[in-house]
C-alpha cells in the first residue's frame, strides 16, 4: 500500500539528526579557534525560521551557532504606505480587491484590510491570482484588483494570469503589484554596516523558481557560504553542517541541499513567464529596511492595461514604521525578536503592531507560537 508519510519520514529521522549534530560538534571546535563570538547563521526564507522553532533545532544545536533570521517573508517586508494604497482602492464602490489571507492582517497607518472588510469594503481572500480573474470574470460590472505579494516564489502565477488575462480580453482585472525580488534584498543585507554573518541559508522556494546560480555572487563578493536549504529538519540540520564544513575547510561556494526541488538555472518556464510580463522597478520602499533600488517588479509596458497602478489613481503615500516597533532591526538580525521593545506586549498575533508578528512566516510570529507561549518565563 502507498504510504505517503514514508516520503515525510525519512527527513524526520531522529538517528541522521543527531548524526549530524555530532559531526557539526566535531568541526567546531576548528572553526571557532579564532573566533570570540558564535557563528552567525542567516536562514533568508521565513519558512526556515517556523521549521526552526517547530522542530526545536536552536536547542539541538550547540551554543556556537547562531541562526540570524533574515527577510524572507514577503508580507512582513511591506510598507504601511502601500497598505494604505490599497486600502484606497477597497474604498471605492467599483472594485472588489482580492488578496491572500495573511496580507489581509498587515497594519497600515490606521487599520488593515480585514478591519476594512468588517467596515463594508469588498474584499475577498483567494488563493491564487487565478481565482482573482475568475472573480473578474463572475463581476462584469465591477474592477477586480489582485493584491499581488510575494518573492519569485508567486510571480510566476501572477505573470501567468496577467498573460490569461490578455489572452482572453479580461479589461475589469487588473494587478496592483508588490512582488519583490530576493537578489537585491541580500544584497541590501549583506552591505548593511551592522551585519556580522557567517554565512547564509537560501531560500528553498525562490530558487525553485530562479535556481542557484544567481547567488554566486554571494561566495564571490563577500567570501559567505551559501546553501540552499529544504525545509525539513534534516534538511536545514544538513545544510547548517554544509555550511559549518565550508567554514572548517575556509571555503566559500554555493550549494544546492535541496537538489530535490531546485536545479541550478531554475525553472525555464517560469523564468520566461516572469521575463515575458515583468520587469524591475528603479527603486522599492520596504518595512524596516527603507528603500532598496531594483528590488521588486512592474508590469511591462506591454501588460500596463493590467496594471493598478497605471489604472487607478493611486497616492503612492510613504508612511514610516511606529517608532516602537523594532522590524528593521529584527529583519536584519542584528536583534532577536524577544529583544523589541513591544515584543509580546503589547504587540501579539493578535494585535500586531509590526508586520513580522502578522504572517505565518514572521520571526517574531515564530518566536511567540513557539517559544514564548510555551516558556514559563520571559524569553
Amino acid at each position: 500500500m502507498f504510504n505517503a508519510f514514508r516520503y515525510v519520514d525519512e527527513f524526520r529521522d531522529p538517528g541522521v539528526a543527531k548524526s549530524l549534530v555530532r559531526e557539526i560538534n566535531r568541526l567546531l571546535p576548528t572553526v571557532m579557534k579564532n573566533r570570540d563570538r558564535p557563528l552567525q547563521l542567516m536562514e533568508v526564507c521565513g519558512g526556515h525560521t517556523h521549521s526552526i522553532f517547530r522542530y526545536g533545532l536552536n536547542s539541538l544545536l550547540p551554543e556556537e551557532i547562531e541562526f540570524v533570521h533574515g527577510p524572507g517573508c514577503p508580507v512582513c517586508v511591506l510598507p504601511m504606505g502601500r497598505i494604505d494604497d490599497c486600502l484606497n482602492l477597497a474604498a471605492r464602490q467599483d472594485v472588489i480587491i482580492a488578496s491572500f489571507g495573511d496580507a489581509m492582517r498587515v497594519p497600515g497607518s490606521a487599520r488593515n484590510l480585514l478591519q476594512a472588510r468588517a467596515g463594508g469594503a469588498d474584499i475577498r481572500m483567494v488563493y491564487s491570482p487565478d481565482e482573482a480573474l475568475c472573480l473578474a470574470r463572475e463581476n462584469p460590472d465591477k474592477q477586480v484588483v489582485f493584491f499581488a505579494i510575494g518573492f519569485e516564489t508567486t510571480m510566476p502565477a501572477t505573470a501567468l494570469t496577467v498573460i490569461a488575462a490578455a489572452k482572453d480580453n479580461i479589461d475589469n482585472f487588473s494587478v496592483f503589484c508588490n512582488h519583490i525580488t530576493i537578489v537585491a534584498t541580500i544584497k541590501a543585507i549583506l552591505e548593511s554596516p551592522d551585519m556580522r554573518l557567517d554565512g547564509l541559508l537560501g531560500p528553498g522556494h525562490v530558487s525553485m523558481v530562479i535556481g542557484t546560480d544567481v547567488f554566486e555572487f554571494i561566495p564571490r563578493n563577500y567570501h559567505l557560504p551559501f546553501v540552499v536549504a529544504g525545509f525539513e529538519p534534516l534538511d536545514i540540520l544538513q545544510s547548517v553542517y554544509l555550511l559549518v564544513k565550508q567554514l572548517y575547510n575556509d571555503i566559500a561556494m554555493v550549494e544546492n541541499q535541496y537538489s530535490r526541488v531546485v536545479m541550478p538555472s531554475g525553472n525555464a518556464n517560469a523564468i520566461q513567464a516572469l521575463g515575458e510580463v515583468f520587469e524591475l522597478r528603479e527603486v522599492f520602499e520596504w518595512r524596516g529596511l527603507g528603500a532598496i533600488d531594483y528590488s521588486a517588479v512592474s508590469l511591462k509596458e506591454g501588460y500596463l492595461r493590467f496594471d493598478a497602478e497605471k489604472r487607478f489613481a493611486i497616492p503612492s503615500v510613504v508612511i514610516p514604521d511606529p517608532s516602537a516597533c523594532q522590524c528593521g532591526e529584527v529583519l536584519k538580525g542584528v536583534i532577536k525578536p524577544r529583544d523589541c521593545k513591544v515584543f509580546a506586549q503589547p504587540c501579539t498575533p493578535q494585535q500586531p503592531l509590526g508586520a513580522l508578528m502578522v504572517s505565518s512566516e514572521g520571526a517574531c510570529a515564530a518566536y511567540y507560537q513557539y517559544a514564548y507561549k510555551n516558556s514559563e518565563k520571559p524569553l
